[in-house]
């Protein structure tokens, strides 16, 4: 149930309103940006109010003049005029001001709650906890919160070239990029670097730099960025991984990601240290 003080705001204030129907984004149609207005001028969640749950704020989102409140209708389609669906990705990077502090978030909380409805320990219902993004089980005291899974991101470099792979799932996009997995239980995330790389291209790597850090909602990631010098081996792709990977020339990059993802800001800086030398 929605609590008292979230309905007063609901009625009260404008806000931003970050709705997901079928894993897309309800966005107005003409501009494909977030709605931000009063509940009654969204006369299509009229029927959701039970789903609309107010985004709890972070530092990040504090310079945001609404609170924000995000609404899930499942796999329910909205067939209104002057609105559309758009896919996450695309809004998060045409979005940069709120991409990662409120869309990604956002979502993080909304897979959240579709796959936390039942107790994990016991298999009762859950509830929704109205203090914090949390749900909790009353049948057995069980509390659950949002998973984060910490992934390793790399950027090596040679002294003049970068080492850019092609993932098997980005083949159609013909998009390169950095190295990334996941950091496995029990292991260091300097320890994931080199399992990671050796792994997926069959080099090494040394002389590890932090780089920044930035979450990431597919779905539920928390990238940890490094920059990393070559060491030694052969490029070798790993089969159904990696479809391609090649040494490039920082005047010759292929098609690379955005720089709103840390993907792109480790190119940039990869290739400003290249430059520097």
């Amino acid at each position: 149930m929605m609590i008292r003080q979230e309905e007063v705001m609901l009625k009260a204030q404008r806000a931003m309103w970050v709705v997901f129907s079928r894993g897309k984004l309800v966005v107005q149609e003409a501009s494909q940006t977030l709605p931000i207005g009063h509940l009654e001028e969204l006369p299509f969640l009229s029927s959701y109010a039970d789903n609309i749950h107010q985004l709890p704020p972070l530092n990040e989102s504090a310079h945001l003049s609404y609170p924000v409140f995000v609404v899930d209708l499942g796999s329910e389609h909205i067939d209104e005029p002057g609105w559309e669906r758009i896919s996450l990705r695309q809004l998060l990077f045409s979005a940069q001001d709120i991409a990662f502090s409120v869309i990604g978030r956002a979502w993080q909380y909304t897979h959240f709650l579709r796959t936390h409805q039942y107790c994990g320990q016991c298999g009762a219902k859950t509830e929704r906890v109205d203090w914090e993004m949390a749900v909790h089980c009353h049948r057995c005291q069980h509390r659950s919160y949002p998973r984060v899974s910490p992934c390793v991101i790399v950027s090596i470099h040679n002294n003049e070239q970068i080492l850019l792979a092609k993932g098997v799932r980005h083949k159609e996009a013909d998009m390169y990029s950095t190295l990334a997995g996941f950091v496995e239980s029990g292991e260091s995330l300097e320890e994931a670097v080199h399992r990671e790389i050796f792994e997926e291209v069959g080099v090494k790597v040394k002389n590890l730099q932090y780089f920044n850090s930035q979450p990431w909602p597919f779905p539920h990631s928390l990238m940890v960025g490094f920059i990393a010098e070559y060491a030694g081996g052969e490029i070798r792709c790993q089969e159904n991984e990696i479809d391609d990977a090649q040494w490039f020339n920082i005047d010759e990059l292929p098609n690379i990601p955005p720089r709103v993802s840390i993907a792109g800001q480790l190119i940039a800086k990869t290739v400003s240290l290249i430059s520097d030398k």
